[in-house]
């Protein structure tokens, strides 16, 4: 099943599965996908479901309907699209289209676990501890063995009770794989092109991280939202925008 994507500078704002024949897009409250913004039509464009296909109509908005840039009156749709109406944008997403550029995908960006650079990534992900955000309260001393433990792969607290691990995905936002999501449920998933730019993000009890493992220059490291990360692993938050061997991802909890 296809869907569209809303956001506004670069925020998601809300998804709309296309399980109907027609969409219509506007700021009027009888629209199926209403954009309550003046630049904004009162009915700004039409989307049409046929079978697998998907069609695009302006219905002669005031500010025109764009794809991908560029002002179009009819537009056959294709995965990665980005429809922009007024300053809000439209990212049709194929289901179909997913499914079958996994493997594409997984081959571009995510590298193999067992892999050379996946051994280096989890040795220097359990090497680097991240910044304290603030003072820990004092607690009954744990063992070298146990902090460890927990740096590696927290899977459960030191006390009685177990730790709800965070879930979150990221979702790529530019290039041939725009809008394809990444659920972050393994304890480390290494992103990445060898020889140019690597990362690791590590799933633990307070959180994400991101730390660099290798690129193909001295200090060209990962951005995100537009500052490097440097050698130090970085805490995610919800919405951050990494740019990681040139494709930006959003970062999105659950």
């Amino acid at each position: 099943m296809a869907r569209l994507i809303l956001s506004l500078d670069g925020q998601v704002m809300a998804e709309y599965n296309m399980n109907k024949e027609r969409y219509t897009v506007g700021r009027l409250p009888d629209n199926d996908i209403r954009i309550d913004n003046p630049a904004v039509s009162g009915h700004h464009s039409l989307v049409i479901n046929i079978l697998n296909d998907s069609f695009l109509e302006d219905l002669n908005s005031t500010n025109g309907t764009y794809v991908n840039g560029k002002l179009i009156k009819k537009h056959a749709l294709q995965h990665g699209d980005v429809v922009t109406v007024g300053h809000h944008q439209l990212r049709f997403v194929d289901t179909q289209s997913l499914d079958s550029e996994q493997d594409e995908f997984e081959k571009t960006m995510i590298i193999t676990p067992g892999s050379a650079v996946a051994a280096a990534a989890a040795k220097k992900a359990s090497a680097i501890a991240p910044a304290p955000e603030a003072p820990a309260p004092k607690a009954a001393p744990a063992s070298s063995s146990s902090s460890t433990a927990i740096r590696q792969a927290p899977t459960s607290a030191t006390g009685e009770h177990p730790v709800a691990l965070p879930k979150a995905k990221l979702q790529v936002l530019s290039g041939a794989f725009a809008g394809r999501e990444l659920e972050l449920n393994k304890a480390l998933t290494t992103l990445g092109r060898p020889g140019v730019q690597v990362a690791a993000i590590t799933r633990r009890a307070d959180g994400f991280f991101i730390v660099h493992v290798d690129s193909g220059k001295p200090g060209d490291y990962p951005l995100v939202n537009g500052q490097g990360t440097g050698e130090q692993a970085r805490k995610l938050k919800d919405n951050d925008v990494i740019l990681l061997a040139g494709v930006k991802m959003g970062f999105f909890e659950s």
